[in-house]
């Protein structure tokens, strides 16, 4: 057969030299049009940053000119003959201004004292509504107007005075609708940028609407509407620029790249000179020639020659239905939920908890809520858990992050929520955690924690809801509202205990805020709790703190619990200033700008409390144990302080603070009261000035679940305290002229607590030995701590 000259089935050859210098010349002009493009961006960057503040200062004129509007309808208003002559008449002349001012959508009239603020019910009031009352009430700037949420919708509200002959007569509160601001807003383009209106100044403030790209860094500091809390802040466009941001040097790369491609393509262009060389002959290969492999079986499936069609996966086994979460009832105790992580208390029963309070808030029309937590290590998959199960229902959720519980209280008034949720397990172990929670004003309490488990428990938790969620800061609004709050007359050295709790942070910046010299002790936030357990009511706990104080010289020594609400004092000489005592000074202090004003004190507090706060012109009240108990009594009787054995301090006295439970606010109020001395008393003479007694700290003597419940309900069935006065308002108090005892459940706690207070050493063995004997009456095997 004959032999061809070539070989059969040769493609054409590739010129790998003209391959190379095509892509090499791509690469070039490519990175060459990418580095024009970047000195184009570099070059723009200010122009695009200057029409973005531009837009700002339309944004700032634009809502000016709409709230100046707002404000002269109720200028003109006030001049009004018939609105001030029925003044003195608050339905009639809300009425007529109502008419006056046809932009507001409503208007109240209160009295110049805003007496009528102090004693109402906060819950239906309107918390945000009452802070801003109260605001313009100790302010000598002109009230701001600012925004709330009422019923799902967020509202401009302003306080206005209204004054005959240079002389306050009323306050006039207005609401008007948001619409109109949000429309002025949204008509101005951000160019590129992004502009954002919120209430507040700072990094911390509340964020109301949003327009334009979310890249770029917002700037620290927005442009303040005149006479208004409404900040406009801006943020710059975010440009790709990932070389260095150099327009000179952009520039220089591009016409490199571009320079560089081009002649490439040039080079390429180029003839090749042609070498001519002999190939030897190839021989032909004859197809009789090639050696068959042999035919492989057929593989499964085939049939006639044709391959049988794939079929699809089998389709996954569904994941078996997740296990019913098992909830304990024990968890939800008298005044908060409490548990015991990975056993009582998981991601899951979290979860539940939050789909519960959401329930809760859809009854009473709320959808908003702050969640923060303490420092403990179970806090964030706990209060993630907590989150998801609040969106799930529904609930938009500010996010707070670690703060100190107090801090969650105070958000709550900030942010205009009334609700919020503590994740803490407070002043028990490490391996504790639980939650406080706040639902329209009102902490938890009882039977409206009990009310928790009995929706879980029965099912139909409401789900399937789409609620918000957004990280928010508190902490420098806080700093910047007990800073303007309390200031000290003196320089004090205080040595500052967080037990690496919640406060370790914030505390110290108050105190130094607030002019004292601090020294920080275990302020670090460490969840483990490695020096000491963070409860100041065990006298071990304050060791580390009393031999600080002693040691730098210190004025005093203070201390708080894991999530700072509790506060403990030391003096330098070691003694430990029980939280009874303080609140006589804290009870002559606020009653004497507050004559006649109520102070409410637990069951635990010393007898010689009564008589201080009376001598001081003040009505003093008994009450039961527990910080959700005492707020609600506080409620009730418009008390104007408030104070547990344990370390929980409530001030509302003229309206300077909330009310509720504050460990870093009662430590200010405490150095402010020591640095006004007249005399410039230490610290130290200070308390020696106070009536003391011989008293034992609590007591606990630790039980089963449960049973210290039961011990109580068989004492109160047996015990006898034939001489005294007894009280079972809270567990059983036995008051003897020259003494008392308690003895009473934990409410925290599967423990019972005690506490003896007398007037002489002997008179307190001998209350103690009067409580032994009861004691034992009903278990003679009770091994008893004292």
């Amino acid at each position: 057969m004959a032999r061809k000259a070539g070989g059969v089935g040769r493609g054409p050859r590739v010129n790998a030299r003209q391959l190379l210098t095509l892509v090499g010349a791509t690469v070039l002009i490519v990175s060459g049009a990418f580095c024009a493009w970047q000195a184009w961006l570099i070059a723009d960057e200010e122009n695009a940053a200057a029409q973005v503040r531009t837009a700002q200062t339309e944004v700032v004129s634009a809502l000016t000119t709409e709230y100046a509007g707002l404000r002269k309808q109720f200028q003109g208003a006030v001049a009004d003959p018939t609105l001030l002559a029925t003044i003195d008449d608050r339905p009639a002349a809300a009425a007529r201004l109502r008419t006056l001012v046809p932009a507001a959508q409503a208007v109240e009239i209160f009295s110049p004292g805003l007496d009528e603020v102090v004693r109402a019910n906060y819950r239906e009031f309107g918390y945000a509504k009452a802070a801003q009352l109260m605001a313009a009430l100790g302010s000598a700037e002109p009230p701001s107007a600012s925004t709330q949420s009422r019923d799902g919708k967020r509202q401009l509200s302003v306080v206005e005075p209204v004054q005959m002959s240079g002389a306050l007569r009323a306050w006039a509160w207005l609401e008007y609708p948001f619409d109109g601001i949000a429309t002025r807003f949204s008509s101005v383009s951000p160019h590129g940028g992004r502009l954002e209106l919120r209430q507040g100044d700072g990094p911390d403030s509340l964020i109301l609407l949003v327009d334009g790209s979310n890249s770029g860094d917002i700037e620290a500091n927005g442009k303040r509407i005149p006479g208004t809390a409404l900040y406009v802040f801006a943020a710059m466009p975010h440009a790709f620029i990932v070389i260095p941001h150099s327009e000179v040097l952009a520039a220089l790369l591009a016409l490199i790249g571009l320079g560089g491609g081009a002649f490439l393509l040039w080079a390429r262009s180029r003839p090749e000179p042609v070498v001519v060389m002999q190939q030897p002959e190839e021989e032909e290969v004859l197809v009789a020639d090639v050696q068959r492999k042999p035919r492989l079986p057929p593989s499964p499936g085939m049939a006639d020659g044709h391959q049988e069609s794939t079929a699809p996966p089998a389709r996954p086994k569904p994941a078996p239905a997740a296990a019913p979460v098992t909830v304990d009832p024990a968890i939800f105790r008298a005044y908060d939920i409490r548990g015991v992580v990975g056993t009582t208390l998981t991601a899951d029963v979290a979860r539940l908890i939050g789909q519960a309070v959401g329930a809760v808030m859809h009854e009473r029309e709320l959808r908003e809520i702050v969640v923060g937590r303490d420092g403990r290590l179970s806090g964030p998959e706990l209060a993630n858990a907590l989150i998801d199960g609040l969106r799930d229902a529904g609930i938009d959720v500010i996010d707070l992050g670690v703060v100190p519980t107090p801090l969650v209280y105070f958000a709550c008034y900030q942010f205009g929520t009334g609700c919020g949720v503590a994740v803490t397990g407070s002043h028990n172990p490490a391996d504790h955690n639980g939650f406080k929670v706040v639902i329209g004003g009102e902490t938890l309490a009882e039977e409206a924690v009990a009310d928790l488990y009995r929706r879980i428990a029965a099912g139909g938790l409401p789900t399937g809801g789409h609620g918000s969620w957004r990280e928010q800061s508190v902490v420098d609004a806080y700093v910047t509202r007990v800073a303007d709050d309390v200031s000290t007359q003196r320089r004090l050295k205080i040595v500052v205990d967080a037990g690496n709790g919640a406060a370790s942070e914030v505390a110290p910046r108050i105190l130094e805020e607030i002019g004292c010299e601090v020294v920080p002790l275990y302020c670090d936030v460490d969840g483990r709790f490695p020096n000491h357990h963070p409860d100041p009511s065990d006298p071990r706990n304050l060791a580390d703190l009393i031999a600080a104080v002693h040691t730098i010289g210190a004025d005093i020594g203070i201390a708080f619990d894991g999530d700072g609400d509790r506060l403990g004092v030391v003096t330098p000489a070691g003694e430990i200033i029980y939280p009874d005592r303080l609140l006589m000074l804290y009870a002559q202090d606020v009653l004497a700008r507050n004559p006649g004003a109520t102070v409410i004190y637990d069951v635990k507090c010393t007898g010689h409390l009564r008589k201080v706060i009376q001598d001081a012109a003040g009505v003093p009240l008994m009450w039961r144990t527990g910080h959700s108990l005492i707020k609600a009594k506080m409620r009730e009787t418009g008390a104007a302080l408030a104070g547990e054995m344990s370390g929980h301090f409530f001030f509302a006295d003229n309206n300077r603070w909330y009310g509720f439970d504050d460990g870093i606010y009662a430590a200010a109020r405490l150095m402010e009261i020591l640095a006004a001395d007249l005399e410039e008393r230490t610290p130290a003479e200070i308390f020696d000035g106070l009536p003391k007694s011989v008293s034992t700290p609590e007591i606990r003597l630790p039980m089963a679940e449960g049973a210290p419940a039961r011990f109580m309900e068989a004492f109160r069935a047996k015990a006898s305290f034939d001489d005294a006065r007894l009280s079972t308002l809270d567990g059983i108090r036995a008051d003897w002229p020259d003494g008392w005892g308690l003895v009473r459940a934990s409410h925290t706690q599967p423990a019972l607590v005690f506490r003896f207070d007398a007037d002489s050493a002997k008179v307190l063995d001998r209350v103690k030995q009067a409580f032994r004997l009861q004691l034992h009456a009903v278990d003679a095997k009770l091994q008893l701590p004292f």
